[in-house]
C-alpha cells in the first residue's frame, strides 16, 4: 500500500476520530471528524468496486460543496483509482461550450466515470446528451463499504491537476501517490504543523492545486481541524473569512493577492476595533508569482488593529509539476524583499542588491521581489542560461527543479509528455535567481519582452499602470506584440470604470503611458481600456496574459492608431 493511503487510514483510526472538517459556514456549521469522512468514503468505495471501477482507472470529479468532495475524493483513493478535479461552470458560463470542453479532458485523461455532486447534479442531462458516463455522489454513499482498501504503489497515479495554462489545449499533471506523500509530508514538516494544535480556515477551490492539495489533503492525511467554505461564500461577503478566523481560533490561511488585498480593504473599514481576533494566526500563506507587496501591506495594515501579527504573511513558490510547493520563506519572519537595480537586471541578467539606506530605493532604478525560501526536503533548485548552463548566486536564468515531489509528466490531447530530462530536472519555465539558497522569482519566460537588448518583466509594466488612478487595482496586463522579431513590442490592456467614457479613456491611457515611460524608460505601443470583468483570468484568479493578447489584438492595433 502506498504511504498516502497508509497515512489516511491510520489517521481515521488514531487523531481523525477528535479532529475534522467544519462545512456550511455561517448559516449552518456541521462537523464531521475526520474518520467520520472516512466511513463515507469507504461507502464510497464499496459502490465504486461494486460498480465495476477498476484500480488505475481515472475518475473525474464535479461537486462544489467540500462536505461532499471530501469523502469522494478519498473514496477514490481507497477504491485505486485516480481523482481530476473538472473546472466547475459558473451562472455566466456557456454550458453547451463547457461541455465540449469537458469531453475533451474526459477523453485526454481517460476518465471513465465522472462522480457528480450539488450544485452541479442539475448537469446530469447535459453529461447525458454528451455521453458522458457519471454517478450521484449521494447514491454512492449509500452503498455497502469496503473493508480493505484497494492496493496501490508509490508509482500508481493519485491525481490528475488540471492546469490553467493560456492556451484553450488542455493539460494535466501526472501526479503519483509518491509525489504527492512527498509533499504534503515536507509541507507539514517546513510549516512545523502541530496535527492536534493547529487550524486551518480555506475558501479556496477545490479543482486548484491549493485548495485541493494544501486545504483539504493535507488536512484529511495528517488530521488537522479544517474549516472550509466555497469560494462563492468568500466572494459574496469577504469578510466571512477573518470572522471563521476569529471563530475557530484559526493558525494557518492562504489566498491570493486579490483576495488579501480586497479583506485588507474591508477590514480597515469595520469600525469596532474587537470585531475580529486575528492574533492566532501564524500561516498566511501567499503563493502568487509575483506577490504583490500593495496587497500584503493593505491587509497587514488592516489586521494589525485586530492583533494580527504582520510576520504571519507567508511567501511560498509553488506549481503543480511538484505537486504543489516548492519552496517557503522562513516561518514568521513575514514579506522580504530583495531590492535590485533595475539597469544590471534588465541588461546583464544579474540581481545588483541595492543597500537599504541608498537613495535609489522608491525610485525606477530599483526593481523589488519576495524573496521564497529555500526548496522543500526532497526537492533542489538550480538556475540555468539558456545553454543549460548553471549559475551562480544572483545570476538570474531559468529555475529548474528536481526531486520526489516533481511530476514524471503531462498528459495532453497528443498523448503523455515528460517533464524531465535525462537526469531528473524540470524546466519550470519561471525566471529568477538565488540568494543564500533562497528562491527569488522574476517572471515567466514567456511573459519576458526583450526590447533594445533588456528583458523587461511585465510586472514592472502592470506595477507603473496600477499606480495610476483610475486603473482597478490588479487589473492591468503587460502583453508582447511581435515577440522574437526585430519589432517586438509591447502594449498594455486594462481595467477600468472610466472605461465607455471616450474622453476619459483617451487621458487614463494618456497617464497610463507616461507612467509606464518613467518606470521601464519604454513606451507602450498602445493602451486599450476595458470595463470591468473584462480580463481573461485563470480559475485561481490570475490574469492570462497570452490570452489578453489574442483576445483583443484588433483593440491593441486600433488604439495604436490613434
Amino acid at each position: 500500500m502506498s504511504r498516502f493511503v497508509d497515512t489516511l487510514v491510520a489517521t481515521a483510526a488514531g487523531g481523525g476520530q477528535q479532529r475534522g472538517m467544519v462545512t456550511g459556514e455561517p448559516k449552518e456549521p456541521v462537523r464531521r471528524t475526520w474518520a467520520e469522512v472516512h466511513e463515507q468514503a469507504k461507502r464510497l468505495t464499496g459502490g465504486l468496486v461494486e460498480g465495476g471501477l477498476r484500480p488505475g482507472t481515472p475518475v473525474a470529479v464535479l461537486a462544489a460543496a467540500p462536505a461532499l468532495i471530501a469523502p469522494t475524493v478519498q473514496g477514490v483513493w481507497l477504491a485505486g483509482g485516480s481523482v481530476t478535479m473538472l473546472h466547475q461552470p459558473t451562472p455566466r458560463t456557456d454550458l453547451a461550450e463547457w461541455a465540449g470542453d469537458t469531453v475533451k479532458v474526459l477523453n485526454m485523461i481517460g476518465a471513465g466515470l465522472v462522480l457528480l455532486g450539488e450544485p452541479f447534479d442539475a448537469l446530469a442531462p447535459v453529461l447525458t446528451e454528451h455521453d458522458i458516463a457519471f454517478r450521484m455522489i449521494t447514491d454512492l454513499l449509500d452503498a455497502e463499504p469496503l473493508a480493505e482498501p484497494v492496493p496501490v504503489g508509490e508509482d500508481d497515479l493519485a491525481l490528475l491537476q488540471l492546469t490553467s495554462g493560456s492556451t484553450a489545449e488542455p493539460k494535466a499533471v501526472r501526479i503519483t501517490h509518491g509525489n504527492l506523500y512527498t509533499n504534503i509530508k515536507a509541507m507539514v514538516d517546513r510549516a512545523e504543523f502541530v496535527f492536534d494544535q493547529d487550524i486551518m480556515v480555506s475558501w479556496l477551490p477545490t479543482f486548484h492545486d491549493m485548495g485541493m492539495v494544501g486545504f483539504l489533503t493535507v488536512p484529511m492525511t495528517f488530521g488537522v481541524e479544517l474549516i472550509k467554505i466555497t469560494p462563492v461564500e468568500f466572494l459574496s461577503g469577504p469578510l466571512i473569512w477573518p470572522a471563521l478566523i476569529s471563530k475557530y481560533r484559526a493558525t494557518t490561511t492562504a489566498a491570493p493577492n486579490f483576495a488579501y488585498a480586497i479583506v485588507g480593504r474591508r477590514l480597515a473599514k469595520v469600525e469596532e476595533d474587537d470585531a475580529y481576533d486575528l492574533s492566532t494566526l501564524r500561516i498566511a500563506l501567499n503563493g502568487a508569482e509575483p506577490i504583490d507587496e500593495t496587497a500584503v501591506k493593505t491587509f497587514t495594515d488592516a489586521g494589525a488593529r485586530f492583533k494580527m501579527p504582520p510576520e504571519c504573511v507567508f511567501p511560498a513558490y509553488g506549481m503543480a509539476e511538484a505537486t504543489l510547493a516548492v519552496s517557503f520563506a522562513p516561518l514568521f519572519t513575514g514579506l522580504t524583499l530583495d531590492h535590485v537595480e533595475a539597469d544590471a537586471l534588465e541588461a546583464d541578467n544579474r540581481a545588483v542588491p541595492v543597500p537599504e539606506d541608498d537613495p535609489r530605493r522608491g525610485t525606477d532604478e530599483v526593481r523589488s521581489f519576495a524573496v521564497l525560501g529555500r526548496p522543500l526536503d526532497g526537492l533542489e533548485a538550480e538556475i540555468v542560461d539558456g545553454e543549460g548552463k548553471r549559475l551562480g548566486e544572483r545570476e538570474v536564468g531559468e529555475i529548474r527543479l528536481r526531486g520526489e515531489a516533481v511530476t514524471p509528466g503531462y498528459l495532453t490531447v497528443d498523448g503523455p509528455v515528460p517533464t524531465q530530462d535525462e537526469n531528473g530536472w524540470l524546466a519550470t519555465g519561471d525566471l529568477g535567481y538565488l540568494v543564500d539558497g533562497q528562491i527569488v522569482i522574476c517572471g515567466r519566460k514567456k511573459d519576458v519582452i526583450i526590447m533594445g537588448g533588456r528583458n523587461i518583466y511585465p510586472t514592472d509594466i502592470e506595477r507603473a499602470a496600477t499606480s495610476v488612478s483610475g486603473v482597478r487595482a490588479g487589473n492591468a496586463v503587460a502583453v508582447r506584440i511581435d515577440a522574437g522579431t526585430r519589432r517586438e513590442r509591447f502594449a498594455v490592456v486594462l481595467e477600468s470604470k472610466l472605461a465607455g467614457d471616450a474622453e476619459a479613456e483617451r487621458t487614463l491611457a494618456k497617464e497610463v503611458a507616461a507612467r509606464v515611460r518613467d518606470a521601464v524608460d519604454l513606451r507602450p505601443y498602445a493602451v486599450v481600456v476595458l470595463p470591468t470583468g473584462s480580463l481573461p483570468k485563470t480559475p485561481s484568479g490570475k490574469v492570462k496574459r497570452a490570452a489578453t493578447a489574442v483576445q483583443f489584438a484588433d483593440r491593441i492595433h486600433q488604439s495604436a492608431g490613434h
